[in-house]
């Protein structure tokens, strides 16, 4: 639960970058979290995984995007006006990966302080708990704070 905060901004705190993903919020590290981007035209790339089905073209870069509604069995609505590409770099065995993450809205960046951390629930959750580095509150919401290794790799 108190694996690496690599966001910290203050003691005690993670910045985190607020994306919706359906009616559901997740808060990413903002160390991740290197641009976000409107949605780009994208390239199917057959035989990929079915998560990661396509890639994109960012500032002549060739990233692969992600889209972790598929990942974690949601519905997938049409893209938005709110839909955004969230750009990040992970670490994929040793070596810095960019991935583009799709987005149907991103909030805001913001502070999820330690105290609000909480333990995540065994029973009920429809996300595989290797998926999940915690859940904390927001506001008055809980939200969750996927471990991005896992879930791309």
């Amino acid at each position: 639960m108190d694996e690496g905060l690599a966001g910290d901004h203050r003691a005690g705190a993670m910045q985190v970058v607020m994306i919706g993903l359906g009616e559901e919020k997740f808060a990413l590290d903002a160390g991740l979290v290197r641009e976000i981007i409107d949605p780009v035209p994208v390239t199917k790339v057959a035989g990929a995984r079915s998560f990661v089905p396509s890639v994109i073209n960012v500032r002549g870069n060739v990233i692969p995007l992600a889209d972790l509604r598929i990942r974690f069995g949601m519905p997938q609505p049409e893209e938005s006006a709110d839909t955004r590409i969230v750009v990040i770099e992970i670490e994929l065995d040793n070596e810095p990966v960019l991935v583009g993450v799709t987005a149907d809205k991103v909030y805001e960046v913001t502070e999820i302080s330690q105290t609000d951390v909480q333990q995540t629930p065994r029973v009920g959750m429809h996300w595989k708990p290797e998926f999940i580095r915690f859940i904390a509150k927001w506001r008055e919401e809980f939200v969750i704070v996927p471990n991005m290794e896992r879930v791309l790799n």
